[in-house]
């Protein structure tokens, strides 16, 4: 499985994808509204989470009379696994340097 760079972006692409739940998988409209994020911006993230085996994705099956079918995005095991050790390194990093003082001076 290939790294994939961990802009903020895709951390809060992450961040929705680990939030969903097996009965409400996340799908991508959905997904750029809980990030904040536009759609450009979203689903070319998605994409290369799909090329790197992070995530899979289905079409919904159930007709919706005037819109279409929603793509949904679920993480791989080792994909989940992976965005979890991204995130927590990344609070890691945070918690690391909100700990220094101001000024540098203790």
């Amino acid at each position: 499985m290939t790294n994939i760079r961990l802009t903020k972006p895709t951390m809060a692409v992450l961040g929705v994808l680990l939030d969903a739940k097996p009965d409400a998988p996340a799908w991508g409209l959905s997904i750029c509204r809980e990030a904040d994020l536009g759609p450009g911006t979203v689903y070319p993230i998605l994409d290369r989470l799909l090329e790197r085996g992070w995530l899979t994705s289905r079409d919904e099956v159930e007709a919706h009379p005037g819109r279409p079918a929603r793509r949904f995005y679920e993480f791989t095991g080792a994909g989940r696994a992976q965005a979890v050790e991204a995130l927590e390194a990344r609070a890691a990093r945070r918690a690391r340097f909100s700990l220094r003082p101001a000024g540098g001076a203790a």
